[in-house]
C-alpha cells in the first residue's frame, strides 16, 4: 500500500475534528492521520487509489492549508 505525506496547518484536535469527514470520504476512514505533535502537522495517507491532488482539495475545501512533500 503507498502513503502520501503533506505539511498541513491542521494543528489540534478540533482541527482534525473538522477535516475528519472530509478525509474519511477522500481515502476511507482509518486510511489517514496527522501527527499534530509533528511541528509540519504531517498527515500521512494510505490509500493507493486516491489522487495527491484529490486529498488536498479536501482539507482545502474545510479551510485548511496543505502541500505535498516528496515521499522517501
Amino acid at each position: 500500500m503507498e502513503t502520501t505525506s503533506f505539511k498541513t496547518n491542521i494543528n489540534c484536535m478540533g482541527c482534525v475534528a473538522k477535516v475528519t469527514a472530509a478525509l474519511d470520504q477522500a481515502v476511507g476512514k482509518d486510511n489517514w492521520k496527522v501527527d499534530i505533535q509533528n511541528p509540519a502537522k504531517i498527515l500521512t495517507t494510505t490509500n493507493s487509489g486516491v489522487k495527491s491532488q484529490d486529498i488536498i482539495s479536501a482539507v482545502e475545501k474545510v479551510g485548511f492549508k496543505i502541500e505535498a512533500l516528496a515521499n522517501a
